[in-house]
């Protein structure tokens, strides 16, 4: 078993999906949404809806509405998520 590095060009992929993620503008582009995510302090990410059809995203929505219902203290919607697996996920759903 050894240590499988990435390509080139996945990295470029991961960095542009980082970019794209990492946005801090007001601004959602036609087709995302933003959402919160952390732990303690909350990070603004905009994600493409058509995550929202993959089942490990529906598992975090779920897991969002059973702790904040419809009530999410950041005014937009706060997924109950450790910021690094939510990264980890994003980029799985991004290269499939």
């Amino acid at each position: 078993m050894g240590i499988r590095l990435p390509s080139l060009v996945q990295i470029k992929q991961l960095l542009k999906l980082q970019s794209l993620l990492s946005r801090n503008q007001a601004d959602v582009p036609k087709g995302h949404l933003a959402v919160y995510v952390g732990d303690v302090e909350k990070r603004r990410y905009v994600v493409p809806i058509s995550y929202l059809n993959h089942p490990s995203f529906r598992s975090l929505l779920c897991q969002a509405e059973e702790e904040f219902g419809f009530n999410h203290p950041m005014g937009g919607l706060t997924i109950p998520c450790n910021e690094d697996a939510f990264v980890d996920l994003t980029s799985q759903l991004h290269a499939s």
